[in-house]
């Protein structure tokens, strides 16, 4: 029997990382399970969303890491599946978070909406319909 399991962990780069950190504590209520700081300030940490893990980093240009605010867009969504949708977008708004399109039924079978949180990283927030 195989005892590890595969797992994906995205790394969302950004500027102000340990400011980052603090939004996503505040948006999603995220936890943070670990953080390095260089003497410069920039920091890695793993954070995770009711066990649903990903990394934080700010952005290493020189490693080829930019964050959505250098590049001005972003080639990636995440997907925040929750047991509340609508209550979990509140909260991201209330935090910081810009709605993007509201959380609604979707006729793909899911309800979900969109914000764009203030580091450049679109956050889809859904639950299927069952």
């Amino acid at each position: 029997m195989n005892e590890f399991q595969t797992v994906l962990m995205p790394t969302l780069s950004v500027r102000r990382g340990a400011e980052a950190i603090e939004f996503y504590k505040n948006a999603f209520g995220a936890v943070e399970l670990m953080r390095v700081a260089d003497p410069d300030g920039a920091v890695v940490a793993e954070m995770s969303i009711d066990g649903a893990r990903f990394f934080l980093a700010d952005e290493s240009p020189a490693y080829g890491n930019f964050s959505p605010e250098t590049i001005g867009g972003s080639t990636t969504r995440m997907g925040l599946f929750v047991a509340d949708p609508d209550a979990a977008a509140r909260q991201a708004i209330a935090a910081g978070a810009i709605e993007v399109y509201p959380v609604a039924d979707q006729n793909y079978g899911y309800r979900l909406g969109r914000v764009l949180d203030p580091y450049g990283h679109h956050w889809e927030i859904a639950k299927k319909i069952e």
